[in-house]
């Protein structure tokens, strides 16, 4: 679906129709759904709609699997680890995992962007890394938070030309699309409820999660930025833990699941992020810790059941946000593994010292 909506947006640039009032409803009749992406992400995705949707569904698929790939790989060199057999392996594991089979479903772009924000951690050289850090910023607003990792790891040249990508994938935006890039950034750029149901148990921010407890859309009420602050707190503890950017993998998941939970959506296909996570914990300088086992198989084990996925079944519709009390509190099972998995990786440190 999440493809149709690529490949139709894109469609309207050129063509005088606006990106904005685009959407998708073949499959979605209770959720047409629109263009929500900055309009750079139409620029780019414009010469797709040029191939027969089946071809490029297939090929999108096998790029998943390869970017998959890309993401164990890179995860493991982080680690100084021989890569090929185990990034193979990982692979063959990750595709079954709930965020990657959301991202198989819907046709999402998440992996390659995760992909472009491992390579830009990997590489040295800071134009790279600003490269790509701002081109997928352009694309899908998420990857943004990776500025933050190289802020906390000093790399100042790659923080501001990343800064400096984005800002010319808006000018880019502005020169070919005019006033719909205008639109965007002005009118629909925070705009949560254009993007989906917040109440949905397929959002495993702290927003989706509390919204759920409470019956009603929280927005950033005092509930949410308390958990925001704890989470952000435990983040803090977690990257000092790991010593920062000395663990380059450590210190951009720490960065990427704070990203995780302080957005106001993110759904299961955002949460590809768990499968370096899994590397880490599995493979990482922690290994030998029960607790990293713990962890590691414990998030296997999560995401291969897909606890959101099945919570879905019981909720009547994806647009009701109540539902009875401990489906509610269920419905922060990712939410709660993270604060757990920072908070171990803070002690667990600190007893080493």
């Amino acid at each position: 679906m999440d493809l149709h909506v690529y490949v139709g947006g894109a469609a309207t640039v050129g063509t005088g129709q606006s990106l904005y009032d685009f959407v998708y409803a073949d499959q979605t009749p209770d959720f047409p759904l629109p263009f929500t992406y900055p309009p750079f992400a139409a620029v780019v995705f414009q010469p797709l709609h040029l191939l027969p949707f089946g071809v490029l569904s297939f090929a999108w698929q096998i790029g998943i699997i390869a970017a998959l790939y890309g993401v164990s790989w890179l995860s493991l060199r982080l680690l100084g680890v021989q890569a090929h057999r185990s990034a193979m392996l990982w692979t063959a594991v990750g595709i079954w995992t709930e965020p990657l089979r959301s991202t198989f479903d819907y046709g999402q772009i998440n992996v390659i962007l995760v992909l472009a924000v491992l390579c830009a951690v990997y590489s040295s050289r800071w134009w790279l890394s600003g490269l790509l850090v701002g081109l997928a910023a352009g694309v899908k607003l998420t990857p943004a938070v990776a500025g933050l990792y190289f802020l906390g790891a000093r790399r100042w040249g790659a923080a501001l030309f990343s800064g400096v990508v984005f800002f010319a994938t808006v000018g880019v935006s502005l020169l070919v699309l005019g006033e719909q890039a205008r639109f965007y950034f002005t009118d629909l750029l925070g705009d949560a409820s254009r993007i989906g149901p917040i109440g949905t148990s397929f959002n495993q921010s702290w927003r989706g999660g509390i919204s759920r407890i409470l019956g009603y859309d929280a927005g950033y009420g005092p509930a949410v930025l308390v958990a925001v602050l704890v989470t952000a707190v435990l983040a803090v503890c977690a990257w000092r833990a790991i010593g920062g950017a000395s663990d380059r993998l450590g210190g951009i998941l720490v960065v990427q699941l704070f990203g995780l939970l302080l957005s106001p959506i993110s759904w299961t296909h955002h949460w590809v992020w768990l499968i370096p996570l899994m590397i880490w914990l599995l493979h990482g300088p922690l290994r030998d810790r029960i607790g990293a086992r713990v962890l590691g198989w414990g998030w296997l084990a999560l995401t291969i059941v897909g606890v959101p996925w099945l919570l879905s079944f019981a909720q009547p519709t994806i647009w009701e946000i109540g539902r009875p009390w401990y489906l509610a509190w269920a419905g922060l099972v990712y939410a709660a593994a993270t604060l757990a998995t920072l908070g171990w990786i803070g002690l667990s440190r600190r007893r080493s010292r």
